[in-house]
């Protein structure tokens, strides 16, 4: 799942993990910068806030630094941030009345108030924003990443299902006018989410750039010869997007290259010639993990990877890149890794989410009342231990 459960830390603190990041340019209004960022999953639609987390969106220009994968972006210094913070929930009209109020702090500092579930979006000075339970967006075939990884041969089928079918999120959806973010931002921009603790030393609990960077790519063990006892997902959640720790970076190249090259072995060829170092040719590009949005470029609905996979091409990028709500990033990802970068189409056999996002604010769909539970579900999904082997 797109970054769902991403380690045990995030498994033991619901609160904090982060489900998925989406960010692209307004379909309603071109040239504003959508951001969303879903955590808590699987939760009751009553599911509030933390309010001992803050949940903040980081931005930062970026510019294509060379055909080199080992250098493929240049990030800028400046930042634009934005946090979001919750007040402990209130019941002013007694117990069958719950208000959560939070509060958005945009970068220069200045604080917008809203409140959570409100189905009419607070609006200030650049700034839209919706904080509340929605039905989860994202659409995977789960049992099929699972049994390719076992087997080591791809194992989607045409008849697979969303194990996420109808359960929910925590969403964040904050729309931006790019005037907010200043000249120096640029057109091309690469976007963080993450959850820190509030207070004054704040610790990094969770946060995530690209999709299926930590469940897929980095999740497995067995392939790292280097590091094969590591579960190596908290460790990578605490480091900075924009600049990991040189003492740990070793540890996550190798972890990078061995499961890349397993995963482009899996239909018997090799699309990604690893270098003289056993080094794949993706592992810069995916270890600085952050999506790239372009917002001189009109919204697209499939546009995720795109900017990266034409700068390895070599050549000019067509879409906004980033990653919209309906964009079908499983098949994007698999076909990237197995087959290159254009490769033939791989499809994990699931289309669709439980409902497709609309393209009007806050774009993602109502939740549901009486989501399913994802642990019996997984349960009856699973293939028995013998056939996934």
């Amino acid at each position: 799942m797109a970054d769902h459960f991403s380690g045990p830390r995030a498994i033991a603190d619901p609160a904090s993990d982060i489900a998925d990041v989406y960010a692209f340019p307004s379909p309603e209004r071109p040239g504003n910068l959508v951001l969303v960022l879903n955590t808590f999953p699987a939760s009751a639609p009553t599911a509030l806030f933390s309010d001992a987390i803050t949940y903040r969106f980081r931005v930062r220009p970026v510019a294509p630094g060379s055909e080199s994968a080992a250098a493929p972006f240049t990030v800028g210094e400046d930042e634009y941030s934005f946090d979001f913070t919750f007040d402990a929930p209130q019941q002013p009209d007694g117990p069958d009345t719950t208000v959560q109020m939070g509060t958005c702090q945009a970068p220069g500092g200045r604080q917008v108030a809203f409140q959570v579930g409100n189905e009419v979006p607070t609006e200030a000075e650049g700034l839209k924003i919706f904080a509340g339970s929605r039905l989860d967006p994202f659409f995977i075939d789960f049992v099929g990443v699972m049994v390719t990884e076992a087997t080591g041969k791809l194992g989607f089928r045409s008849d697979a299902s969303n194990v996420l079918e109808g359960l929910n999120v925590l969403s964040i959806v904050l729309e931006v006018d790019a005037a907010v973010l200043g000249p120096a931002a640029g057109s091309l921009v690469a976007v963080v989410g993450e959850t820190v603790t509030s207070g004054e030393r704040p610790v990094r609990l969770e946060r995530m750039g690209r999709p299926e960077i930590k469940n897929v790519i980095m999740s497995p063990k067995k392939f790292d010869t280097v590091n094969s006892d590591l579960e190596i997902r908290d460790l990578f959640n605490e480091e900075d997007a924009f600049g990991v720790r040189p003492d740990y970076a070793s540890t996550y190249r190798a972890r990078l290259s061995a499961n890349l090259a397993f995963y482009d072995g899996l239909d018997g060829k090799t699309a990604w010639p690893l270098d003289e170092q056993g080094s794949h040719p993706l592992t810069e590009l995916l270890l600085a993990d952050f999506l790239v949005v372009d917002l001189s470029k009109p919204f697209s609905e499939d546009g995720c990877f795109e900017i990266e996979t034409a700068l390895l091409a070599g050549r000019p990028h067509t879409t906004c890149g980033g990653r919209s709500l309906n964009d079908d990033i499983v098949d994007t990802l698999f076909t990237l890794l197995v087959g290159g970068v254009d490769g033939e189409r791989i499809s994990d056999g699931v289309d669709q989410p439980t409902q497709p996002a609309t393209r009007s604010f806050p774009y993602l769909n109502a939740s549901n009342p009486t989501p399913p539970d994802l642990g019996a579900r997984l349960a009856a999904q699973m293939p028995p231990r013998e056939e996934a082997a």
